[in-house]
């Protein structure tokens, strides 16, 4: 049995007279382990391996790496203990091992001075040389090239790790936010330089010797330049730069704690309402290193994203947006002279995207040929194609209804044909198969079959196309298709036996109605692996009604909140995710809901759907209801414990936003104005004003070093739960940032699972119900 163990999981329920020692304090667990409910050593080995759940799925997964021919491919398949590659010709119809095993190991034990590990290839990844014909892998750390004719096999040297770093683009900072990933280096179309930036200006880093070379030497700590975002001409004479004043936007500390001393990192922080940094673009000659300033026909409060150079360098590309997201610009300019023109302007009378705007800028236009583009727009209610010319005048309209449409796949102009995603099946709206449609217009033809979301890889020539699917219910799976959607071959299928082993079961997809009575509401419900429907089982929701992005999963092997999802199951627990009115994927009608009223209508949605659960699912418990959510999820985790304290009873509530005031402009204002456009919808969001209404078990998790959302959030929080006198837990994560990482996470993790053990009882006699 794993229960929380005394001393090692320190508790504290905080109080008004625990406020002065809140500052030193790290939660970990509850209570002294004495009435903690123990979980079984079974149960918990579980959750543990299905939170890497999708690393137990093997295979059904095919990452074409396509040949001279634009058409031929060669590919790995299976589990690291018997992986095969093959080589595929679509025009030929043959798939065939690309190695003879045996006799490749056979010809690598004189080599090694043993037998190469496991049953298979002893490697995933390779260099062909079709003249060769040769191949060159690594084995154990050595690089070896071996004769595809003879099996003739020579050692040679392999790359040191100061070559492979000198030849390859290093991280230059981390991102913001947090969750983006890091800023890398930017690589020259010719491979002989990289761009980064460091001490405020741009460098250049060469990949022959590793010298830097100096680009700029103006560069101050808040008008700094950043390689961040650029791009290069496809001669690799010329790049964008970005530089951007900075010097009225808020400045955030970081404290790192961990050190022999404190250490104070300042972070630019941009309020909602608050001061916006001020980008400049500009494009600089690598041999003059002479910046030339690009007029971007705005004051200030704009956002700039650079698409990049015509092919023949004659044009830069990029879009402009305001700060509310209501205007979008194509702009083109002369990269000699940096004068510059509006294309096209795309306006929405709420919101253009939103926060997701920053995931999916870069989707909106596609090159046709030097003459024509097309852009990706919803300005009648929901995304579709609209063929132009490049001097911005509209030529046709592609696709239409009442469904998304994008992004583009490809464009095989010579054709004739726009390959793209859509989402057009009524009854399951969130399914995402490839179609085509013809640019001189007509009827959509989709290409691809079988329910789920479809991701497509087509080859250079536009004849084929690799088609990785799968479902909640069915396993990946990768098909070889022609251009016109026939299936050519089936390339791999996923083996999950892994996961039998663990007595894995599919989720449930269901059907429920909004607040509204009338919107349908789409989700997924987990079951635990000896469920019995005449049994009582305590739920808990994962939540995350972020208005930039969809929470529940659509593929097999899940996303983040799935995994969750799937291990607590494995604890005894029914759990459910709902994707609700706010939330993209269904139009803009259905995600304006949200506009000036984050907070208000999300949990109204998420009632509506536990109610509707518990009455056709009666072994759910619904006097024992547990939340958890992180980030946006973490917001709505407290708004659901405070709005609802009578429907949820436990909440784990990680890095929350706790009101909308002193957090980043970018999840907020496309939604909400600024504060003083919109002082009733923010007073309305703040959970502060309402703490007073917690009646059931909270935990709140943050990580020291957040810098989405910071620190001080969870503090006011804290403190308004002080001044309302209500009890609650709080975990405190030393330096780590929004994306906990290793035993961090591992350590969160098992905490979720045991505040929840704990406080809904799923191991409970039926007698004690």
């Amino acid at each position: 049995m794993i229960k929380p163990q005394p001393g090692s999981n320190a508790r504290c329920t905080l109080s008004p007279f625990s406020l002065p020692l809140l500052a030193l304090i790290m939660l970990a667990g509850w209570g002294d382990g004495t009435a903690a409910q123990e979980i079984p050593e079974d149960r918990f080995a579980r959750f543990r391996q299905l939170m890497a759940y999708p690393s137990l799925v093997k295979g059904g997964v095919v990452v074409p790496r396509w040949l001279g021919d634009g058409e031929s491919f060669w590919y790995a398949d299976g589990a690291p203990a018997n992986t095969v590659m093959f080589r595929v010709d679509p025009a030929q119809g043959t798939r065939e091992p690309l190695f003879d095993t045996e006799r490749l190991r056979t010809a690598l034990i004189p080599v090694l001075g043993h037998t190469p590990p496991y049953d298979g290839l002893p490697f995933s990844e390779m260099t062909l040389d079709e003249t060769g014909p040769a191949a060159e892998f690594e084995v154990e750390g050595r690089r070896f090239r071996l004769d595809l004719d003879g099996y003739g096999i020579e050692e040679i040297p392999a790359r040191s790790p100061a070559e492979v770093t000198r030849t390859t683009p290093q991280t230059v900072e981390d991102g913001w936010p947090a969750t983006s990933g890091p800023v890398m280096e930017v690589p020259s179309p010719n491979g002989a330089w990289f761009l980064r930036h460091r001490e405020n200006d741009l460098w250049l880093r060469s990949s022959e010797d590793g010298r830097m070379v100096r680009v700029t030497d103006d560069g101050e700590g808040r008008y700094a330049w950043s390689s961040a975002g650029a791009r290069w001409s496809s001669d690799g004479y010329r790049f964008t730069a970005l530089r951007t004043r900075s010097d009225k936007v808020h400045r955030m500390p970081v404290v790192h704690w961990l050190g022999p001393e404190e250490e104070v990192e300042w972070r630019d922080y941009p309020y909602t309402g608050g001061p916006w940094p001020q980008p400049e673009l500009y494009v600089v000659d690598v041999n003059s290193r002479e910046p030339v300033s690009i007029d971007l026909q705005a004051a200030d409060e704009i956002g700039i994203h650079v698409i990049g150079f015509t092919p023949d360098g004659s044009r830069l590309l990029f879009q402009r947006v305001n700060r509310p997201m209501t205007r979008l610009d194509l702009m083109e300019a002369d990269p000699a002279t940096g004068e510059s023109r509006v294309i096209l302007t795309e306006r929405q009378d709420t919101y253009i995207e939103g926060l997701r705007l920053l995931e999916v800028q870069g989707s909106f236009y596609t090159p046709v040929d030097d003459d024509r583009f097309l852009w990706l727009s919803e300005r009648d209610g929901f995304t579709h194609l609209y063929l132009y010319n490049n001097n911005g005048d509209l030529a046709r309209r592609l696709t239409s209804g009442p469904f998304p449409t994008g992004p583009v796949a490809t464009v095989d102009a010579v054709a004739g044909w726009v390959y793209f995603h859509a989402q057009r099946d009524p009854e399951r709206p969130y399914d995402i198969h490839l179609y085509r449609v013809r640019l001189d217009g007509g009827d959509p033809e989709q290409l691809t079959e079988g329910s789920g979301q479809h991701a497509i890889q087509f080859s250079p020539s536009k004849a084929f196309f690799v088609d990785t699917h799968s479902s909640l219910d069915r396993p990946p799976r990768s098909e070889l298709r022609s251009a016109d959607g026939t299936l050519v071959e089936i390339l791999s299928a996923a083996d999950i036996s892994a996961l039998d082993a663990l007595d894995w079961r599919p989720p449930e997809e269901f059907v429920v109605k909004a607040d509204d009575g009338v919107t349908d509401l789409y989700g997924v419900i987990y079951h635990p692996p000896d469920f019995d429907p005449a049994g009582r089982y305590p739920v808990v929701e994962i939540m995350y009604p972020g208005s930039q992005t969809t929470a529940v999963p659509r593929t097999f092997t899940s996303n983040f909140w799935g995994v969750q999802a799937q291990a607590l199951a494995q604890l005894g627990f029914v759990t459910f995710i709902i994707d609700a009115r706010g939330q993209p994927g269904r139009g803009k009608d259905f995600q304006d809901v949200v506009y000036k009223a984050i907070g208000r209508n999300e949990i109204p949605d998420h009632v509506a759907t536990i109610r509707q659960l518990g009455e056709a699912r009666p072994y759910m418990d619904l006097g024992r209801v547990g939340v958890h959510g992180y980030s946006w999820g973490g917001y709505f985790t407290l708004r659901a414990m405070l709005l609802a304290p009578e429907v949820y009873h436990v909440g784990v509530s990680g890095s929350p936003v706790v009101e909308l005031e002193s957090v980043a402009w970018v999840p907020v204002e496309p939604y909400m104005l600024k504060p003083s456009d919109n002082p009733e919808g923010y007073a309305y969001a703040s959970n502060l004003t309402i703490a007073d209404r917690l009646a059931g078990k909270l935990l709140i998790t943050i990580g020291t070093a957040d810098v989405n959302t910071p620190f001080a959030q969870t503090m006011r929080m804290v403190e308004a739960l002080i001044r309302a006198d209500r009890p609650f837990d709080l975990l405190v994560l030393p330096d780590q940032s929004h994306g906990l990482e290793g035993q961090s996470m591992t350590y969160f993790q098992n905490a979720m699972a045991r505040y929840f053990v704990e406080h809904l009882e799923p191991f409970r006699s039926p007698a004690s119900s």
